[in-house]
């Protein structure tokens, strides 16, 4: 057996956070619901071909070395790092499950929550997919959880098509042996750890000077990135309304899915200005109005803000998991009636963001985050959670917009499932496949027993804006609905 020399990998400090905030009722995993064609996967004898299924995942692992590693703890520092898994199994992370048939939406919903609600065992690999049969119209479910310490959401796009292929009748490569290698002793990584505090201040500086280059701009200065910190650091010393959406969430979620197609959001803002996100978020802004309304919030003077992740990798890629992303805060208009002024606030609001210097305090926080310890940025996320900076996060990923296979089986439809911030009970996650765009809300269970609701007004919302657009017929009036009006939760007070 050939000898293979101790192998680790440090966390950054913004991955290991991720870890720093989980607890109990608040799984720190990101996944998705993928909707395949049912038949290709199936056996001769009727059965779903797992054995298939497993091998072909197998073949592609070697592409995505983290799958096959899981977290240790330098002595004493407590700072996570990666070692292969000596004792790695694929059945356990590659599951079958079913739903009983023919199982529709509703229940594929639920089964989502159950799977979300549940920790993933930090003993092993941090990862697992459901595949789940028994759904209506002959298609097949994946539902994939990976921990948000591995990867962000367009490190999570990329994975997507590095386990795909981009035809039905792509051949099976067999894969290149792997052996673990040995993980390091504790004294190798208490010495490893007191050598990286020793140039902790250099590699700050050099961090600093990495966050001023381009692409952001050469011209940037000291002060317009301590500027740009600033408007970063600003929503957090003036908390954003209380809504039924902040509250403490408990251990169980509910999810639900909506999709839409990206050439009716283009035809929207091609006739109304604007970009393909700012059509999302105005939407959104919408859906939360009738929403906050139904529970019998007065949405005239709501100051309501949307977290926005803003993915600061670089430009083609680098081949990396891990987050590389920063953020920004947008006020949602939702005390405007009009969907037209919705859209014209929002696009002013992304406007004054983007010429803001928001990204370049982004980049430069990310940057210096790597050399700070996980424990201090962990409290620094809750002392900034408890201030209400913002009410709820919003992402969009783009995704492939060519047509994806497994096993020669097409994939319908992605929807993305993003975990829940501690102290807000949604998360609003959008990606884009093959002309479609795909909705994914993840909640508490407590706290939005009605989410399906919102989901109803989220479609609403955008038919609004495409009849006000011209590009539609009108949709049903929200009044035509029975409108069940509650007052606000105690907790959202």
């Amino acid at each position: 057996m050939p000898f293979y020399e101790p192998f680790y990998e440090r966390l950054g400090a913004q991955d290991a956070s991720f870890l720093g905030l989980e607890d109990a009722n608040n799984p720190m995993h990101v996944g998705a619901v993928l909707l395949f064609d049912e038949a290709p996967l199936r056996a001769p004898d009727g059965s779903l071909a797992m054995d298939r299924i497993r091998a072909a995942i197998g073949t592609r692992l070697h592409r995505v070395p983290r799958f096959r590693q899981k977290v240790a703890w330098v002595p004493g520092e407590r700072h996570p790092v990666w070692i292969d898994d000596d004792r790695f199994n694929l059945a356990y992370h590659v599951r079958h499950s079913a739903l009983p048939r023919p199982g529709d939406t509703a229940a594929l919903e639920r089964m989502v929550g159950r799977i979300m609600s549940q920790q993933l065992d930090r003993g092993k690999p941090l990862w697992e997919m459901w595949f789940v049969e028994g759904l209506a119209g002959g298609r097949l479910a994946l539902i994939s959880k990976t921990h948000h310490c591995m990867i962000d959401g367009v490190a999570g796009a990329e994975l997507i098509s590095v386990i795909l292929d981009l035809s039905p009748d792509a051949a099976v490569e067999p894969p290149p042996v792997w052996r673990p290698r040995p993980a390091p002793s504790g004294a190798r990584l208490v010495a490893d750890a007191l050598l990286a505090r020793a140039t902790q201040p250099l590699r700050a500086l050099r961090a600093f000077g990495d966050a001023l280059r381009e692409p952001l701009g050469a011209a940037a200065s000291v002060r317009e990135a301590a500027a740009g910190v600033a408007e970063v650091l600003a929503p957090s010393f003036r908390s954003a309304s209380p809504t039924p959406l902040n509250v403490a969430s408990g251990p169980h979620r509910r999810y639900a899915m909506l999709e839409h197609r990206v050439a009716d959001y283009k035809r929207v803002k091609d006739a109304l200005g604007g970009t393909l996100n700012d059509v999302v978020l105005a939407t959104v802004a919408g859906a939360l109005r009738e929403f906050f309304q139904d529970r019998g919030l007065e949405t005239r003077g709501l100051e309501v803000r949307a977290m926005v992740p803003v993915s600061v990798r670089p430009k083609g890629g680098d081949g990396r998991l891990g987050n590389q992303i920063t953020q920004m805060v947008a006020e949602l208009p939702v005390g405007l009636a009009d969907p037209i002024e919705r859209l014209k606030a929002v696009r002013e609001i992304m406007r004054d963001l983007k010429e803001s210097r928001q990204a370049l305090g982004g980049r430069v926080l990310t940057q210096i985050s790597e050399w700070t310890v996980p424990n201090v940025l962990v409290q620094a996320v809750r002392l900034s959670v408890r201030s209400r900076p913002y009410n709820l996060v919003v992402t969009n990923v783009p995704g492939p917009q060519i047509p994806l296979y497994f096993l020669g089986a097409p994939m319908r439809a992605s929807y993305p499932v993003a975990p829940l911030s501690p102290g807000q009970a949604l998360n609003v996650a959008l990606f884009s496949y093959d002309r479609g765009l795909y909705w994914g809300l993840n909640a508490d269970w407590d706290a939005l027993p009605d989410l399906e609701e919102l989901k109803r007004r989220l479609d609403d919302a955008f038919r609004e804006l495409e009849h006000a657009a011209g590009v539609a017929v009108p949709p049903a009036p929200p009044a035509s609905r029975p409108r069940a009006r509650r007052p606000p939760s105690k907790e959202s007070a």
